[in-house]
């Protein structure tokens, strides 16, 4: 027996949530998967997650909703992410800090997916805990049969996300990067059984600058100035990592790297 496990990249604004939806729609026709993982954090406009988001990416049938820096975007979460085990923070992030960076989750035929969530340092926030330590840390805690484990390598150099993978080989299912909205061709199954990519990409419209008006953005770079560039709508892109892995062991079998595209839909908010 072998499980189908989907990690969808960064769902950008309403392009990404459509992307989403037609992408699983087309998997569970197509033979279905046995777990969906999904990073949310871009899900409101580009900025953090709703509870009306992450409800309807439950609806949807995504088993984990991970993240990253734009987890507080939204400051509704606060109200809700301790309540919401199956949506996650860094899991490094300084004690005390709301919410959960591990899940464990009981599985149709009786297994158990681990997720785990993690924050690159490198460029990004070095007041986070190491994310190296952070994972020993957390795989130590793991209840003994959760051998599924999902990790979400939420960061901006290619060089750390490669470093971490090679630190969890043989430890995790899975050890997929997030974050920069452009997925990587460097997709593999590593020699001690972890499926790697270095970034899944974006859910979302590519016809911009990593999901956002593209006018706007170019813009910030010329003249230097702030502003905020709202994401775009148009083509709908899904883009992942599908794996197949045996769970008792929880070593990855076959790993694909999946990108889709839809059509926009008429009168729908880029939002």
């Amino acid at each position: 027996m072998t499980v189908r496990i989907l990690f969808a990249g960064d769902v950008m604004g309403a392009a990404g949530r459509r992307a989403l939806r037609l992408a699983l729609q087309e998997f569970r026709g197509a033979g279905g998967v046995d777990a969906v993982v999904v990073n949310g954090e871009n899900a409101a406009g580009g900025m953090g997650i709703t509870a009306a988001q992450f409800a309807e990416f439950r609806s949807l049938g995504v088993d984990v909703v991970t993240a990253g820096n734009h987890v507080w975007d939204q400051r509704e979460i606060l109200q809700f992410i301790d309540t919401e085990p199956r949506l996650l923070r860094p899991y490094n992030a300084p004690p005390g800090t709301p919410g959960a960076g591990w899940v464990s989750v009981p599985m149709a035929g009786g297994w158990q997916l681990g997720v785990l969530n993690l924050m690159g340092r490198l460029f990004m926030h070095p007041n986070y805990d190491c994310p190296f330590r952070a994972a020993d840390a957390a795989l130590a805690a793991r209840p003994a049969d959760c051998r599924v484990v999902v990790v979400d390598l939420h960061a901006e150099a290619s060089s750390e996300k490669y470093a971490l993978a090679w630190y969890l080989d043989g430890r995790v299912s899975m050890a997929v990067g997030s974050h920069t909205h452009v997925p990587t061709a460097d997709e593999r199954i590593l020699p001690g059984g972890t499926a790697f990519q270095a970034d899944a990409g974006m859910c979302g419209c590519y016809d911009s600058v990593i999901g956002v008006d593209r006018h706007a953005a170019i813009r910030r770079f010329v003249h230097a100035l702030p502003g905020h560039a709202a994401p775009v709508d148009g083509v709908a892109t899904f883009c992942g990592l599908l794996a197949e892995v045996d769970p008792d062991s929880g070593r990855a079998l076959r790993v694909e790297r999946v990108r889709r595209d839809y059509p926009p839909e008429t009168g729908e908010s880029a939002a």
